[in-house]
């Protein structure tokens, strides 16, 4: 597997987060090092900022210099695949720039699903959801998946709806799961999801990954047994994270 780890230096919350100072360490090689720990044959960064450029660079990372008009992550990483010269059949494992506690197993695992479904152009993880705050938080992103592992549908409604226990029956079970923000691609099928554009139900939920079956391809979930840490969003999250790092 390759992994490209899309980061830009502008950020609502947090200007200049993939440099920000993480235990003597920019964040961004921290989350290349859980890339490198992954065993994955190659780790590249793609950017369109040259501060972002010379940081990647000084700790050793390839990198890959892309437009500054991409809308999201998967635009800059289908031109660095392009850049790369990828065979269409290689995977592609996008891992975010701000996700510098994600455990290098589950990476693997999110690869290795997608290799076993020849089926599937695109795989990504979940998590079992436990409790009720959670199946109803917006920003907690649900997924349903069929008898076979493949998705149904994304949302961030609270779904399957717990009928029994929203009628009161507190000791009945979930059965919902997460969504964890990690994709595993086939590296053909990027250019093809990038030209599609957004579809109608992918705007409404503002969830890019419901453009994928709306154009009726599959993608095989893998499920974690437990959610990995999250990611920096806020600096709340870049305090949290150096804090781990300062214990480790």
């Amino acid at each position: 597997m390759h992994i490209i780890i899309p980061a830009r230096y502008h950020s609502t919350r947090l200007p200049g987060k993939p440099l920000a100072d993480v235990g003597g360490k920019p964040l961004l090689e921290r989350v290349y090092e859980r890339a490198r720990a992954s065993g994955a044959q190659h780790v590249v960064i793609a950017t369109d900022d040259d501060r972002i450029r010379r940081a990647a660079e000084n700790f050793g990372a390839t990198v890959c210099m892309t437009a500054a008009a991409h809308a999201s992550g998967t635009d800059r990483i289908g031109e660095a695949v392009t850049k790369l010269g990828l065979s269409e059949h290689e995977i592609v494992v996008n891992l975010q720039g701000d996700e510098p506690l994600m455990p290098p197993a589950l990476i693997r695992r999110v690869a290795e699903t997608l290799a076993n479904r020849a089926d599937a152009v695109v795989a990504t993880a979940c998590h079992p959801i436990t409790d009720a705050e959670t199946l109803n938080n917006p920003n907690a992103v649900k997924v349903v998946c069929d008898g076979d592992g493949y998705a149904l549908y994304f949302s961030r409604a609270p779904i399957p709806w717990p009928r029994a226990r929203m009628a009161g029956a507190r000791d009945a079970p979930i059965r919902a799961l997460r969504h964890i923000g990690l994709y595993a691609y086939r590296a053909g099928f990027i250019a093809r999801f990038c030209a599609w554009g957004p579809c109608p139900m992918e705007e409404a939920e503002q969830l890019e990954q419901l453009r994928v079956l709306w154009h009726g391809e599959r993608i095989a979930i893998y499920v974690a047994e437990e959610a990995p840490p999250n990611g920096v969003d806020t600096p709340e999250d870049l305090e949290r994270v150096r804090e781990h790092f300062m214990g480790s």
